[in-house]
């Protein structure tokens, strides 16, 4: 709660050239470049919903609660107080309210709930903006949403499944998933000697009975090290069964009523996402449906590495805007040298490439939302899709720890106090690198999308040739982009190289098509050009730092002439 009339007239001095409490924040109406992306990508038909969102998940309320679970973080519980084993982990309040706030609305299930274009582009701004005042509750969200795809590769078991994801109804009781009025579905893939390298897992599946494959019962033997979200109501897994690396879909309780074998070892004392839990966890003889095709379960859960991949897009995006909108509102309202520090040429110089950097994320994220929602009848949208979020993960999330530390720059000593979001928003950023895939794995990942799917580059350069002849700056980097891909010459070694390059030149490309002059002539100049540092603040003399600014905060104009001293 901001406090009612605080006293400034202190018995030593006068509280004097502090910013205001911020408070509530309209999260949509304050970002025309989120308002113009969703339109142009096709999710016009929810702008009720998002306007409401906006105010609703901008609210100073929902960033206290997000404080709150932050500062409270999940408690393991392994055993009753009689010693019996229940394997639960219990939450702080505020978590559970804002997990009820983002189900209710329809965070993880939108697209799904409404399967029309614009379905994912909608979700992708629902996702954006929840992110930015909280990022642990969104993991178990992110995952339910990608886990509606790999359920479907099993009828009998998604016909039964999905439904529960489909509800806007919390129900955080550990009980029988027949019982609740909606669930969560998460997801462990990683274990202690293979990390990325799934193929090197140990757990092993042996069926039940007679009936293997898809659908059939398996009891699942071995461990996972990095289980995020473990009271969810079911977990999708790999393990080795009779053919090879197999996927199953493991609940919490059994169809006869009595608890899985589940085995807590511990949670994580992790850098930042402290409001979620995070844990490492045994099995044995757990009970477990298999998905998909045995022996296939990479190809089978790779749908849910897909759109967890695209949730990283969008909570890094979102990270960064935050950012911004705290750099500037200190900046506005702080004096330093007899100017507004917004005023100060240098640190409008880098308050303008932070926004640019923070709408190259957006642009790019909506445009991957729209591929995604075309994929389904467009190959071409597909193979878009499949290697322009690769390239969006492993770019947009590199970028967003930087950005958040400058935009905490900007607030000098007090960006750096912990009752200031900037250190949870600092803490949070790593995390969306590290998930799904690290850099050098998505990197990889990028160059396999190339050669094993012979229609992602034309996709690719498709995209960026309705551009050619609008900046020369993306012109040579389009170029460039062609001549890095087509030399095979230590390929692998130059796979950070080529993605970023790849991401530089499709935000540009996208940017010069949908952002004002101002801002797609900027990112060109500053990132396509022969200079560029990858610091903030570089931005040449000839760039239109005012239309920059004005456009990040159109709701009000920045100029130090609107705040009183």
């Amino acid at each position: 709660m901001i406090p009612f009339k605080p006293l400034t007239d202190l018995p030593t001095h006068e509280v004097l050239n502090m910013p205001p409490h911020l408070g509530d924040q309209d999260l949509w109406m304050n970002d025309s470049a989120l308002r113009e992306g969703v339109l142009r990508e096709g999710g016009g038909w929810a702008l009720d919903k998002l306007q409401r969102m906006g105010k609703t998940f901008g609210n100073n309320e929902v960033f206290e609660k997000a404080e709150q679970a932050n500062r409270n973080p999940p408690q393991m519980k392994a055993f009753d107080r009689y010693g019996n084993r229940i394997n639960q982990v219990e939450y702080h309040p505020a978590y559970h309210e804002l997990m009820e706030l983002a189900i209710s609305n329809e965070v993880p299930n939108f697209a799904w709930n409404h399967p029309q274009p614009g379905g994912q582009v909608v979700h992708a701004a629902l996702t954006y903006m929840l992110s930015q005042p909280e990022g642990g509750v969104m993991c178990p969200m992110a995952m339910s949403y990608a886990a509606v795809p790999t359920l479907k590769w099993t009828p009998s078991i998604g016909d039964e499944w999905i439904p529960r994801l489909l509800s806007t109804s919390y129900d955080p009781r550990d009980i029988p998933v027949t019982r609740k009025s909606g669930v969560t579905v998460g997801m462990f893939m990683t274990e202690k000697q293979g990390g990325s390298d799934v193929r090197s897992n140990t757990t092993r599946a042996v069926a039940c009975g007679s009936r293997k494959g898809p659908g059939a019962e398996y009891l699942l033997t071995g461990h996972k090290y990095f289980c995020s979200a473990p009271m969810c109501d079911a977990f999708l897994m790999l393990a080795n069964s009779e053919d090879g690396l197999s996927c199953f879909l493991v609940p919490r309780w059994k169809t006869d009523g009595e608890r899985n074998h589940f085995f807590i070892q511990q949670l994580k004392d992790k850098l930042g996402n402290r409001s979620n839990a995070s844990s490492e966890m045994e099995f044995q003889d757990t009970w477990g449906l298999m998905i998909g095709e045995e022996g296939r379960g990479v190809r089978t859960i790779i749908d849910m590495v897909q759109g967890n991949r695209f949730y990283c897009c969008a909570s890094s995006a979102a990270m960064m805007r935050q950012g911004l909108v705290q750099a500037v509102h200190h900046t506005r309202h702080r004096n330093a040298f007899k100017k507004k520090l917004i005023d100060q040429p240098l640190m409008r110089n880098v308050l303008a490439d932070l926004a640019i950097e923070a709408e190259a994320a957006l642009v790019l994220t909506l445009r991957l939302a729209r591929a995604m929602d075309e994929a389904p009848q467009d190959p071409a949208a597909s193979a878009l899709a499949r290697i322009g979020t690769a390239i969006g993960k492993y770019w947009i999330c590199k970028r967003a720890p930087e950005h958040i530390c400058e935009s905490l720059e900007c607030h000098g000593g007090p960006g750096y106090i912990e009752e200031s979001i900037m250190p949870r928003l600092y803490r949070e950023a790593p995390v969306n690198s590290i998930w799904e895939g690290s850099g050098n794995v998505i990197c990889l990942d990028v160059q396999r999308a190339m050669i094993r799917e012979e229609a992602s580059i034309p996709a690719f350069f498709d995209e960026l040739e309705t551009t050619r002849g609008a900046n020369r700056h993306l012109d040579a980097s389009i170029d460039a982009c062609r001549r890095e891909i087509e030399d095979p010459e230590n390929f692998e070694l130059r796979a950070r190289r080529i993605t970023e390059r790849m991401a530089l030149t499709l935000q540009g490309a996208l940017l010069v098509q949908h952002a004002p002059p101002a801002v797609a002539d900027a990112f060109c100049f500053s990132r396509l050009g022969d200079r560029w540092s990858g610091t903030y603040g570089t931005l040449p003399a000839n760039v239109d730092i005012d239309s920059i600014l004005e456009r990040a905060f159109p709701e009000t104009s920045l100029l130090s002439s609107d705040f009183p001293n």
